[in-house]
């Protein structure tokens, strides 16, 4: 019903920057929420940023001040600003989405991951 779909991942020297973008797709009623999860080998996926659907931006603290999220509602976007990338950065990059198909029916999307390695 609702598909999305990440670009933007690599590889990048430390200190080093990349943006990531996701675009959402399908039957989307509404958009609740709009971010990005991480989840590197062998740990929990855990949040990197989230943008609400009234402007609150939710970021991880170990990325505070060096990653910025954005969203444009009009096409369904959201992307990620990653500055001075460091090695502890290197993870696998999900988009999520909280999206409603219906009045009623509302469920979190995932997805398929973009790569992002930082070397030092």
């Amino acid at each position: 019903q609702v598909r999305l779909v990440e670009s933007g991942g690599g590889s990048v020297q430390v200190w080093g920057s990349l943006r990531l973008s996701c675009v959402a797709s399908g039957s989307i009623f509404a958009t609740y929420a709009m971010g990005w999860y991480r989840q590197a080998p062998g740990e929990l996926r855990e949040l990197v940023a989230i943008v609400h659907s009234d402007g609150r931006l939710t970021y991880a603290d170990s990325v505070k001040g060096r990653f910025a999220i954005s969203r444009d509602p009009a096409k369904n976007t959201v992307s990620l600003q990653m500055d001075s990338l460091k090695p502890e950065d290197t993870s696998d990059y999900c988009c999520y989405a909280r999206v409603a198909t219906s009045h009623s029916d509302i469920n979190k999307y995932w997805g398929q991951g973009t790569q992002v390695t930082i070397s030092s």
